[in-house]
């Protein structure tokens, strides 16, 4: 079974293409070509786009045709108007109060859309920070129980030639076989956990399965939070994405609101044609035969009896900006709560961290101590590779204290909105 394992593990890094990256260069591929990242900016791109065609009815636009047909009796063209060798005419709105608030609508769909894209970013950012802190931290725990297998096996092999000797019971050497065993297969869980955590880094970059991303060796400065609870809270309410999102969906809804309070309201279209008539056509009808036919002024339409669908819209739309606020509300007291929880993390997993330090320090110690006394002789060495062993444990011990206090002042730092700047 252990041989499958060690066989499956060399076939997943032989066939996997292993790329090591900084915290920073991992963020700049990731904000470059991460998938949801890209998918959020044509978002933008189709609301860019919405603008265009919300305008569309306030340009001119000009169509011009020609053909022929025979009639019978008075000289009719299927639209009503005098059959012409070539005809022009121009489309465009005046005065249209429900189509202008819909393109400020669109507008403010943009800023949506942009919203949306730095939300994306804010996301990105957190995944990926986090697979890579993720990934730093397995390896540094793989590196020490590597350490701690190898100080294991000299403990195994010294305690064995003490028992040859009858200097210990064969029980002690048992158990060393069962501690070396442990180890190893903490160091097998670790190789595998490492390998999947690199493999989720690579995705969230936006690269294949086939690729895995190895966390490089850098200078970074410590993640720094807000000094105070109560600062944090309030820069998280102003740069909120979340809260920005839901802003900007009840402008859109107060704009359809007056949308609709504007079908009320007159409209106006500039009215323009020209035609090329035939005298063949007109000659037996008309005493008068003028060719050139041209016609410009405005088309007013004023809704008399325009029903009360758009009344209804509106109050369907005024619900909805009602729900929305309770849904800022609610939001607002969230971000509050969450904020503190975060910072009562931030406290609990330093706290974790100082402790896991000291006894790591004291565990570095107490090996100095018998490293001393073996040189004097009054310690054997398998005591001393069994003290390596412990100081291996507390580090492994203290690179988890650390990982989680580094995510938890990422995830205060997330919520404040100040992941990026503080990143780069």
């Amino acid at each position: 079974m252990r041989i499958l394992a060690s066989f499956l593990l060399f076939a997943l890094c032989a066939s996997a293409e292993v790329k090591t990256m900084t915290l920073r260069q991992a963020l700049d591929a990731a904000l470059a070509q991460s998938p949801d990242l890209l998918l959020a900016r044509l978002d933008e791109q189709r609301a860019r786009a919405q603008v265009t065609i919300a305008h569309d009815p306030f340009t001119p636009k000009v169509f011009a045709g020609t053909g022929g047909a025979w009639t019978y009796g008075y000289p009719n063209s299927i639209d009503g108007n005098a059959p012409s060798i070539v005809q022009a005419r121009t489309v465009m709105s005046i005065y249209n109060r429900p189509q202008s608030y819909q393109v400020a609508a669109a507008h403010e769909g943009i800023r949506a859309a942009e919203i949306t894209v730095a939300q994306r970013q804010d996301e990105v950012a957190y995944r990926v920070t986090s697979l890579f802190l993720d990934v730093e931290q397995a390896q540094r725990s793989l590196a020490a129980a590597e350490r701690h297998v190898a100080n294991l096996t000299r403990v195994r092999d010294l305690l064995a030639v003490r028992v040859s000797e009858g200097r210990e019971l064969p029980l002690e050497s048992r158990k060393a076989d069962v501690a070396l065993l442990r180890a190893k297969q903490q160091a097998e869980t670790l190789s595998f956990d490492l390998i999947n955590q690199q493999t989720s880094l690579a995705l969230a970059l936006g690269l294949t399965p086939d690729n895995r991303i190895r966390a490089g060796e850098e200078e970074r400065a410590v993640l720094v939070v807000p000094g105070s609870e109560e600062a944090a809270i309030g820069e998280a309410l102003d740069k909120s994405n979340e809260l920005k999102s839901l802003e900007s969906s009840m402008q859109s809804k107060m704009l359809e609101i007056k949308g609709f309070n504007a079908m009320r309201l007159p409209k106006v279209d500039l009215v323009a044609q020209y035609s090329l008539l035939a005298k063949y056509t007109y000659q037996d009808i008309f005493t008068h035969f003028q060719r050139n036919n041209t016609e410009l002024g405005a088309s007013v339409e004023i809704p008399v009896l325009a029903g009360r669908a758009h009344t209804a819209f509106a109050a369907q739309a005024d619900a909805d900006v009602a729900k929305l606020r309770i849904e800022v509300t609610r939001t607002r007291s969230r971000i509050t709560s969450d904020l503190r929880r975060a910072y009562q993390e931030v406290t609990r997993t330093e706290g974790a961290r100082d402790l896991a330090r000291a006894d790591l320090d004291l565990a570095r110690e107490e090996l100095t101590v018998d490293l001393a006394q073996m040189d004097e002789g009054r310690l054997p060495l398998a005591k001393v590779e069994d003290a390596r062993a412990t100081e291996e444990e507390k580090w492994m011990a203290y690179y988890d204290a650390q990982h989680a206090a580094e995510m938890a002042r990422l995830n205060v730092l997330r919520q404040t909105g100040s992941l990026l700047a503080a990143l780069r």
